[in-house]
């Protein structure tokens, strides 16, 4: 059973997929998580604070994703292919990936902002330059395992270059063909109604 905070953060998350943040009420999340609202806003704070912790966990979870394609031994050698995969496939599943990694925060978006003084210590978001540093550093770090020290430098150019073209095809699919392994409709239709 979720704990309070995360079936709030649930709860939080499926009224983003159907209304715009700003028609997001803390007594209807409350509500739909089977707490009270006193407890939402011990946990958050406030809408911000629940904001904030809402798009922290989005990172947070892109960011296990890329870890678990990274640590799948059988991807040594398509690393980057398959980073650049699960990129796209995290990037249209989620609208607050999307915004993380491109930097493109819809007016029906949670705004990203300093980590509330509330109860939590929820650490500051990364931009999407840091957020694609850290993803390529990991990627370096995982897959340069077994290269010599010397191609350490194209490796970290090719998960680079790889991440840069996942995010182009997050952001501008090609509807009709679909990357393997990436459904290219309904997800982009979630984006597009977030802009």
């Amino acid at each position: 059973m979720p704990s309070a905070r995360e079936a709030l953060l649930d709860s939080a998350q499926s009224a983003l997929r159907t209304r715009p943040w700003t028609a997001v009420r803390m007594v209807d999340v409350a509500a739909r998580a089977g707490v009270s609202r006193q407890t939402l806003y011990n946990e958050f704070g406030s809408k911000d604070g629940l904001a904030h912790a809402l798009v922290r966990r989005a990172a947070d979870g892109y960011l296990a994703g890329v870890d678990r394609t990274l640590g799948d031994g059988r991807v040594r050698g398509d690393g980057p292919a398959e980073l650049a995969r699960w990129t796209v496939r995290a990037a249209r599943a989620n609208v607050l990936v999307m915004a993380l990694l491109t930097g493109v925060w819809g007016e029906h978006l949670p705004r990203p902002g300093d980590p509330p003084d509330g109860r939590r210590t929820d650490t500051a978001l990364p931009t999407p330059t840091e957020l694609l540093t850290l993803v390529r550093d990991r990627a370096v770090a995982a897959l340069g395992r077994e290269a010599p020290p010397r191609d350490a430098a194209e490796l970290a150019l090719t998960c680079e270059i790889a991440l840069r073209l996942a995010l182009s095809y997050a952001l501008v699919p090609a509807d009709s063909v679909a990357a393997p392994g990436v459904s290219a409709s309904t997800p982009t239709a979630a984006v597009r109604s977030h802009r």
